[in-house]
């Protein structure tokens, strides 16, 4: 008989071979709430800004950090993270926002020399640049200095005013005993009234601009009135 060829053998099959998953990306670790990330470098600066916003309309006592992150719509985890607590966030205020605010004026008055006219038009022009280039220091002066209890009168005598105030006063007694400057005139009360026709009269605008309704003028009118004051007070023009 012919030979016959034996069928092919019927062992086991190998199994299909399957594509191998993709592997998934390693996620990167999860971020604390409340905490900054690399693309929020001006985020410090800005929690700053909202906290000076939230002193001058409500008054440091009053305001939590809770209302501040509101303000500046964050966590108030975010704040605990960059400044801690609120006496913490108050110092950071007063050292890069109060102090560097009134630093150039300070600056200003100690380039004049003894003339006391420059010398009083220096401060002037200075106080009102500074209020121009922030608006919130006459209200929070108000409420945190003058106001009785206020949390930076302490600041005030014996950080800001000091520099100022006292080269200021022993300029006018220097005039004085020169014979350049009224006798009568107290150089201490001389500096408070400078005050009062700079800071004062910006503090109160909300009254009296509604009061008078004033609101065209603006820091630049309260300049050129306190300097018109003091250079010719009330005189009338010669006839």
């Amino acid at each position: 008989m012919p030979a016959t060829t034996p069928p092919p053998s019927r062992g086991k099959r190998a199994p299909a071979t399957r594509p191998a998953k993709p592997t998934a990306p390693a996620r990167a670790p999860r971020r604390a709430r409340g905490r900054p990330g690399p693309d929020a470098p001006g985020l410090r600066p800005r929690l700053l800004d909202s906290a000076l916003a939230c002193y001058a309309a409500n008054g440091i006592a009053a305001t939590s950090l809770r209302d501040i992150a509101r303000h500046a719509e964050v966590t108030p985890a975010l704040l605990h993270y960059y400044f801690g607590d609120r006496a913490q966030l108050l110092d950071a205020v007063v050292d890069e926002r109060v102090l560097p605010a009134t630093a150039p004026l300070r600056e200003s008055l100690q380039r004049v020399d003894d003339d006391i006219a420059a010398l009083v038009a220096a401060f002037v022009n200075g106080m009102a640049a500074v209020i121009a280039r922030h608006p919130w220091l006459p209200p929070l002066w108000v409420r945190e200095v003058v106001s009785e209890g206020g949390a930076l009168r302490g600041l005030l005598t014996e950080r800001v005013a000091p520099p100022i105030a006292q080269l200021m006063a022993t300029r006018f007694a220097a005039a004085q005993q020169r014979g350049e400057l009224n006798p009568d005139l107290d150089p201490r009360l001389l500096m408070v009234s400078l005050i009062g026709l700079t800071l004062f009269p910006a503090a109160g605008a909300p009254i009296w601009r509604r009061l008078f309704d004033a609101d065209d003028l603006g820091v630049d009118d309260l300049r050129r009135h306190a300097l018109a004051l003091l250079d010719r007070g009330l005189e009338l023009p010669d006839a």
